[in-house]
């Protein structure tokens, strides 16, 4: 009787703690939601601190807003982008003190904020750089100022790009699990790092052409404002000629080493103030809510913006689930006052099956509206498959796309489940393949037949629509297709996409398609949820986190691990891993 006295206080008094809390969390979430206007005042900077992650729209985590960990800050190009807009033509803005020590978020992605910096530069207003390192994307980013600062103590990263592939051949033979891979085309290395240790020729040759390219756009950005030559800059690189900051110096790639009170005397000085306290600072994100933009235009364009993995159902957050994004475009297909449609995509794909969902819906739309797609990092595989029906595809020059190709997984985790977790599975069947999509076994050869004529006709499938919607010969889309990875700028010259260009860019090409391009108003989908309902969704998938972990204890990973092999079933149109480039 004690025992349910003590349990039962015990756990009202953790529910009456937990339902504090919530509401505790929900008014300070309702707090921050309610923030007004903010006042600029005159002899302003605009400060830009991109140390964070870059996306296509901001996010920010209540949880990590309030320091209880939970996903960091994102920033949002699409509102960064419209504060330099405004800013270029406010006479409270004097210039942009620009914070980029290093690039999170993709080259593609940095290569839009670059050219929005260039393009407020032209304004005539001045850019003023500091950090105490410089990576190789911070580099990057920051080479757009007038003036370029490091710390005395610091460093600058400038010996060219790579790319590593982690490989699990060896992970998989510890643990006693067959990767069975079913693929079509010679370089649909995806799977490879299931299968070897080390990356194959045809790997290794289209990764040295895609870095190659990538790198190569990045010199013909920074050459001219660093005023240097692409020869000799790339020259710099190849050779490391600038190994500490002296050198870097002294080659023009900064303009001095300072310290940051010393930076900021520079910048008084700028504007003309005496005392470095006197400088009025406010940040992209205050100072959008420092102006508005009203617009009573009844034609819109719907700018879907699919981000992450493509999946089968609803899929969760950061991901691409074809019932949601079928219903996204189907909406504005059926609103009248939509008059064109944007995808922004940016996923290095999943699903086959998702993807074609994905990719009906789009000639559905494209019978009724213009369709354009738009590239962000990664448009590839299944991120190439659901755009390769719009109107136009614009893409940015150092967007990961192509790898048109199939493959498929079947995890033989017969003697991982005896051996390490002392499971073993019998059963009968009714037919001589009623069993064949176990992960108990291996496959039979006649099994492994049957899975191998699908993946061949998912490629037939794949590469028969791409080449319709590219108005492009079978044979001369299998040529560029097999699974091979191209940039953007390759990719244009291959004809898979017409138009090297931004979001903004494909917006307005949307816009002049359908007749509008001078009386329109964007709109974002899906729409965003606001800060409580991301406190609610953190609350659930944590709370199945714990439940999981306390229930299976120390075979969770294991548990993590299964569920992951799981979610790659059915055939599959992506790159494996995210290509890290550094």
């Amino acid at each position: 009787m004690n025992f349910l006295r003590n349990f039962f206080a015990s756990f009202l008094a953790l529910v009456v703690f937990s339902l504090f809390g919530f509401f505790m969390v929900a008014a300070v979430i309702a707090a921050m939601e309610s923030e007004g206007e903010v006042s600029v005042s005159d002899n302003s900077i605009l400060h830009i601190n991109l140390n964070k992650q870059l996306a296509d729209r901001s996010f920010s985590d209540p949880f990590s807003e309030m320091g209880f960990g939970g996903e960091s800050k994102k920033i949002g190009i699409i509102d960064l982008k419209k504060a330099l807009t405004h800013a270029a033509s406010d006479d409270k803005i004097k210039g942009i003190v620009l914070s980029a020590p290093s690039l999170m978020g993709g080259f593609a992605l940095g290569s839009a904020v670059r050219v929005a910096l260039v393009e407020f530069k032209s304004s005539g207003k001045f850019i003023m750089s500091y950090a105490d390192y410089l990576t190789e994307g911070g580099f990057y980013l920051s080479s757009v100022a007038d003036e370029l600062y490091v710390s005395p103590a610091g460093g600058l990263e400038w010996n060219g790009l790579s790319s590593n592939t982690p490989f699990l051949k060896g992970t998989f033979e510890k643990l006693e699990i067959e990767p069975q891979i079913f693929r079509v085309g010679t370089y649909k290395s995806a799977v490879e790092p299931l299968i070897l240790d080390k990356m194959s020729d045809a790997s290794r040759l289209q990764t040295t052409s895609f870095l190659n390219s990538i790198y190569n756009y990045m010199i013909s950005e920074m050459a001219p404002d660093l005023d240097i030559s692409e020869t000799k800059l790339k020259n710099i690189s190849d050779k490391m000629l600038a190994q500490n900051l002296t050198q870097a110096t002294e080659l023009g790639l900064i303009t001095a080493t300072l310290y940051k009170d010393q930076f900021l005397q520079k910048v008084a000085d700028k504007i003309e103030v005496e005392n470095t306290k006197d400088i009025e600072f406010v940040s992209f994100q205050d100072y959008n809510k420092s102006f508005s933009k009203s617009n009573s235009s009844k034609n819109k364009i719907a700018v879907i913006i699919a981000e992450g993995d493509i999946v089968d159902g609803k899929g969760k957050k950061g991901q691409i689930g074809s019932d949601k994004f079928t219903k996204e475009i189907r909406k504005a297909r059926e609103n009248d006052k939509v008059k064109a449609i944007v995808l922004r995509v940016s996923s290095p794909g999943g699903s086959a099956l998702a993807s074609d969902l994905i990719w009906r819906e789009v000639v559905k739309a494209r019978e009724s509206k213009p369709v354009i797609a738009s590239f962000g990092n990664y448009a590839a595989s299944g991120g190439y498959y659901i755009s390769m029906a719009a109107d136009t595809i614009v893409s940015q020059p150092n967007t990961i796309t192509g790898s048109i190709g199939i493959f498929g997984i079947v995890f033989n985790m017969g003697d991982f489940m005896a051996n390490k977790l002392g499971i073993t599975t019998d059963g009968v069947s009714t037919g001589d393949f009623s069993g064949m999509m176990t992960s108990s076994r291996a496959l039979t050869d006649a099994e492994k037949r049957i899975i191998q004529n699908s993946v061949e006709e998912g490629y037939e499938l794949f590469t028969s629509k791409a080449a319709e919607g590219r108005g492009m010969n079978i044979d001369d889309l299998k040529a560029i297709a097999s699974g091979r990875v191209w940039t953007g700028s390759q990719a244009k010259e291959n004809g898979l996409v017409d138009i090297l260009g931004d979001l903004d860019d494909a917006i307005a090409i949307a816009a002049e398609k359908a007749g509008i391009a001078d009386d329109y108003k964007v709109r974002y989908y899906p729409q965003q949820k606001t800060a409580l309902e991301e406190i609610l969704e953190e609350f659930e998938g944590s709370t199945q986190a714990k439940l999981m972990k306390a229930q299976l204890g120390d075979m969770y990973p294991y548990a993590q691990m299964i569920e992951q092999v799981k979610s790659m079933r059915g055939l599959q149109a992506r790159l494996l891993y995210d290509v890290e480039i550094k």
